[in-house]
C-alpha cells in the first residue's frame, strides 16, 4: 500500500524548499560587496576593451 501523504503538508514544504534555493540564487547573485562589485566591473571592462581591440573595421 502507498503512504498516506497530506497535500497541505506536502505543498507547504514543497514552497519552503523553493523559497530556499531561490534565497540560495539570490545571495550568489546580490551578496556581494562593494569591492567585488567593483573589480568584477572592472575585469569585465577590461575583457571588453581587449576584444574590441581585436575586432576588424568593415
Amino acid at each position: 500500500m502507498a503512504d498516506i501523504v497530506n497535500l497541505r503538508q506536502a505543498r507547504k514544504q514543497k514552497a519552503r524548499t523553493d523559497k530556499a534555493t531561490r534565497a540560495e540564487q539570490n545571495r550568489m547573485l546580490f551578496g556581494r560587496t562593494k569591492a567585488e562589485k567593483l573589480k568584477q566591473a572592472a575585469e569585465r571592462a577590461l575583457a571588453d576593451k581587449h576584444v574590441e581591440g581585436h575586432k576588424r573595421e568593415d
